[in-house]
């Protein structure tokens, strides 16, 4: 396991996604996240339908990894 691997591992869940699914609320908390923390952890629910990739471009950031349904964003790159 390289460093960024570990890292990414030992980052928690700081933002979840409901039965909802992902909302207006979901997007927005995501973006205040990623300004402060740089990198942020989100999980869902098993049975909630998420796309990462779509929920990475309309957050505005880069998706780092999928794994089961816990995803990681950081910011884009320039």
């Amino acid at each position: 396991m390289n460093e960024r691997d570990r890292r990414m591992q030992d980052l928690k869940p700081t933002c979840w996604i409901g039965k909802r699914g992902v909302t207006e609320g979901t997007i927005e908390e995501i973006i205040r996240q990623v300004k402060d923390r740089k990198a942020v952890k989100v999980k869902w629910l098993r049975h909630v339908e998420v796309d990462p990739v779509a929920l990475a471009a309309a957050t505005g950031t880069e998706l780092v990894e999928v794994r089961g349904h816990t995803m990681v964003v950081c910011e884009r790159r320039r």
